[in-house]
């Protein structure tokens, strides 16, 4: 796939980005995770948004607009990127608001829930393989995971399409602001899931659809019980070595970092624009826990829809919508009807980090965004509208 760029577009945007960049970050104060005072940010800069317009069947204008418009007082940063009948990719923003560093194309980033596309293409490799049956309960393969008041155990069906009946469980805060100050404490896969089977089932399975971490984070155990290997190692030799994603992977524990290049990450805390990069983000592990780049993730959305990570028939299964009331999931993908054409989807957001990957189903059109915006736990549709959605538009 080719990303070719205009200088007219490099210009046009530099100019008003930098303006806007300049605005947004003389009106902010920055709160370092040390916790001392605040300090001035020095003058912003930006990169271009930068692309094709009107490649193929794909009109850029609406996307450029969007990121033109980055900074503000939102989002610090935004990295796009289209696929299919007709490419483009932009940046916009800066790395950092204290230097004013200008976005990075290729920079790594929190990916949240979209990691949940990866655990459910490991469990179908493992339904192919035949060491994993869609329909058995989950207690086959781990036995004593659920108490007596399950007297309905879910499957693995169940669990991929988000209606296992599992509540909750644990977890270090509903909000970015109650999850900050716990933000470097472990909570590990096993104290969620306890947290949650000790509660009994919500529901009966496949009585509703339920969008939650409890589903993945139990499908990520079933993973390491029957490979008899370390999740991340199995997502890394299954997926990511063979679609070329070298830059995604998982913190190794509880490492609160991202390594490598990657954008500063804001949220509002006590009122003020918080620095949140650094956090430990080991409890939504197979859920969320996953570190990429657009271009990887794009890798992911072509190997997968393209049949060379899942089976076709399993891939047919993955996009297929259970049949329960109100029901809008797969495994793992959620399917929308835009424009009049279906797109398959997931977002991710962990706190200054939005993520979306979407697709048509023939890969005619695909998008790819990681967003640094203060808003990103909150709802993520104005975000979806701004940077995704101009793209299934044209």
């Amino acid at each position: 796939m080719t990303f070719r760029t205009t200088a007219r577009a490099r210009t046009t945007a530099r100019t008003r980005a930098t303006a806007a960049s300049a605005l947004v970050a003389s009106s902010l104060l920055l709160v370092p995770l040390a916790g001392t005072a605040a300090a001035q940010p020095a003058p912003a800069t930006a990169t271009a948004a930068h692309g094709a317009p009107r490649t193929g069947a794909f009109d850029a204008t609406a996307l450029e607009k969007a990121l033109a418009e980055v900074p503000d007082g939102d989002v610090s940063a935004a990295l796009v990127r289209v696929g299919g009948k007709g490419s483009w990719a932009g940046t916009a923003g800066v790395r950092d608001l204290r230097t004013g560093a200008p976005a990075l194309p290729h920079a790594r980033f929190r990916a949240g829930s979209t990691t949940k596309v990866v655990t459910a293409a490991l469990v179908l490799q493992l339904v192919a393989e035949k060491r994993v049956d869609l329909d058995a309960p989950v207690t086959r393969y781990l036995p004593g995971l659920l108490p007596p008041s399950f007297t309905k155990p879910p499957t693995v069906r169940h669990l991929l399409t988000y209606t296992s009946g599992l509540r909750p469980g644990a977890s270090l805060g509903s909000t970015t602001e109650e999850m900050y100050a716990h933000r470097f404490e472990t909570l590990t896969p096993e104290q969620v899931v306890a947290a949650s089977v000790a509660r009994g089932p919500a529901y009966d399975p496949g009585e509703r659809q339920e969008y939650g971490n409890i589903h993945y984070t139990v499908l990520g155990m079933l993973i390491e019980k029957v490979t008899g290997d370390r999740y991340a190692h199995q997502a890394a030799v299954r997926v990511f070595r063979p679609l070329g994603m070298r830059h995604t992977g998982f913190p190794y524990g509880p490492d609160p970092r991202v390594h490598g290049p990657h954008h500063r990450a804001y949220a509002d805390i006590g009122g003020r624009t918080t620095d949140v990069t650094e956090w430990n983000m080991s409890d939504r592990w197979a859920a969320g826990d996953m570190i990429s780049t657009t271009a990887d993730l794009e890798r992911l959305v072509f190997g997968l829809f393209g049949g060379e990570v899942v089976p076709r028939p399993l891939l047919d299964q993955m996009l297929t919508v259970p049949r329960v009331d109100g029901a809008t999931y797969g495994m793992a993908l959620e399917r929308y009807v835009i424009g009049g054409r279906e797109i398959w989807g997931k977002t991710g957001s962990r706190p200054g980090y939005h993520t979306v990957l979407a697709a048509t189903r023939d890969l005619s059109r695909t998008v790819v965004y990681s967003v640094n915006a203060k808003s990103a736990r909150e709802d993520g549709f104005p975000l979806v509208r701004r940077f995704a959605l101009p793209a299934f538009e044209s």
